[in-house]
């Protein structure tokens, strides 16, 4: 992690350089770390603008703010912290930089058509975070959950630097002999190098527990399959018990155990076991039955045992190139990276190890609200962030208006739907909050009036009511329910309010 000197410096070249930059895009590569691209001049500088990129990582132990090359690829389906920063910064302009608290807290003022805002990061080990926080000091977005980070924290109240202070000593500044213009970038060339070492050896770490996994299952495999085959070697054994009850078949009385037979061409005798419940017939038939299934028994087995081998003896080669490969340290990492790029690694990753173990970019699409997992994709809400970061949530249909009322919502939050006219049922998730912020409640208001058949109206009327009195009567059509009390708001329609909404949606 960067020491508080380091932070010092790293604020004032930003402040220096960078301020008078325009947000052009952000990206969220995965749970930890967030990338902006900047365009402008530096300061003093005669030079044409240009684009720079910055790193802001709250990665336990990898704490940074550095410059990086270009931007990292971002996922199909953007996480809600980078879709508010697009919804609420698009194209703002970079103020300045500033320390917090004479700690170790970096803020980047940016000014945005909304107003200000301060993108923090806060660099404290495994507590630390990147928040953003309103003109008015609030917190409104997080990129790591703050129960992880500080429970004590809240969305929508006023943001509150530890009460112990988090500073980290350092004898002098590890980068004191870079200029100015490479500083930021010296930052990035030595966490880097650790982030990907740190990378490679998770990822050796995951392969050589899959492979471990992988080996015993084959193994167990190959020890089923070969007692099948031992078994199925009594098949000829079988067929000549069968053979000789046909022989004896008068002399079998009902309720007999065993018949001895002589073997007409060894000449010695044989038990021949029997079901005393089953008639000689139905011992016979039995017999003859056995017989078939342990020769498709045997058919089956004979065609898979060598495979299975086959595939013991690669993934036990494939464990110890793993395990040679992490002794090897960074001179490895490439060879692992190929290793795992593999597709029938890829498809062994995914079956042996638990969900919990996949890499963060893998467990973005599992980022819904504890509410909402496990709810059928037909019955999941539209999801849209307000602009004090409270989600709002919209019924795709009228069966689906039915379940976000009568089963999604609850607690303090409230219900909106525009008076006399059809549309979407609309919830404002106030967290508990009995005073959810006033613009909160205008933009639940924007988005129910845009889903109803009012859409295009310059104003609406608005029913506003917590959940609680909300009710549906039984045998109602659906998408039909009763409400008393509550207020009604009227709205006048504002273009560049829905604008921020629809573009502030949270993909499922």
């Amino acid at each position: 992690m960067l020491s508080l000197s380091e932070l010092r410096r790293a604020a004032r070249l930003l402040d220096t350089r960078y301020a008078g930059h325009r947000l052009e895009r952000c990206v969220q590569p995965d749970g930890e770390r967030v990338a902006l691209a900047l365009y402008g001049r530096e300061e003093g500088k005669e030079s044409e603008g240009a684009k720079r990129f910055l790193l802001l990582s709250a990665r336990p132990g990898l704490a940074r703010v550095s410059r990086i090359e270009s931007l990292p690829k971002a996922p199909e389906r953007p996480p809600a912290f980078v879709s508010y920063l697009r919804a609420h910064l698009p194209r703002a302009i970079l103020r300045g930089a500033r320390i917090v608290d004479d700690d170790r807290q970096l803020a980047l003022c940016f000014e945005a058509r909304e107003g200000r805002f301060d993108l923090l990061l806060s660099i404290f080990g495994k507590r630390s975070n990147l928040y953003v926080l309103d003109e008015a000091g609030a917190l409104v977005a997080a990129l790591r959950p703050l129960g992880e980070t500080r429970p004590e924290l809240e969305l929508g109240a006023p943001y509150r630097s530890p009460a112990v202070p988090g500073r980290l000593a350092a004898p002098r500044d590890r980068w004191e002999a870079e200029p100015d213009e490479d500083y930021l970038r010296a930052i990035e060339v030595h966490y880097g190098e650790r982030e990907s070492e740190s990378s490679s050896q998770e990822l050796g770490r995951r392969l050589a527990q899959a492979l471990r996994r992988e080996i015993k299952a084959a193994a167990r495999r190959c020890e089923r399959i070969e007692a099948e085959l031992a078994e199925a070697d009594l098949a000829g054994e079988i067929a000549r018990h069968g053979e000789l009850l046909k022989s004896v078949l008068g002399r079998i009385k009902p309720g007999d155990a065993e018949v001895r037979v002589a073997d007409y061409e060894t000449g010695e005798e044989v038990v021949i076991p029997l079901d005393p419940t089953k008639s000689p017939k139905a011992n016979l038939e039995a017999t003859f039955k056995r017989y078939q299934k342990l020769l498709r028994r045997l058919t089956k087995a004979g065609g898979r045992v060598d495979p299975a081998r086959e595939w013991l003896e690669e993934v036990r080669g494939l464990g110890a190139r793993v395990d040679a490969l992490l002794e090897e340290g960074a001179e490895g990492a490439g060879a692992l990276e190929e290793l795992a790029a593999r597709p029938e690694i890829v498809k062994l990753l995914s079956s042996r190890l638990p969900a919990a173990k996949q890499p963060p970019a893998a467990q973005e699409k599992s980022s819904l609200p504890a509410r909402l997992r496990g709810v059928p994709g037909r019955m999941l809400p539209r999801r849209y962030l307000s602009r004090d970061g409270m989600e709002i949530w919209v019924g795709r249909s009228d069966e689906a208006n039915d379940y976000l009322t009568t089963r999604l919502a609850r607690g303090k939050d409230l219900f909106f739907h525009v008076e006399s006219t059809p549309g979407s049922h609309v919830i404002l998730r106030t967290e508990g909050r009995s005073d959810p912020p006033s613009e909160s409640l205008i933009d639940a208001c924007e988005l129910a009036v845009h889903f109803s058949k009012s859409k295009r109206a310059g104003s609406a009327n608005v029913h506003v009511v917590p959940i609680k009195q909300v009710k549906k009567p039984k045998g109602a059509k659906r998408g039909l329910v009763y409400v008393t009390g509550g207020k009604t708001i009227h709205l006048r329609r504002e273009e560049k309010r829905i604008e921020r909404l629809l573009a502030a949606r949270i993909d499922d």
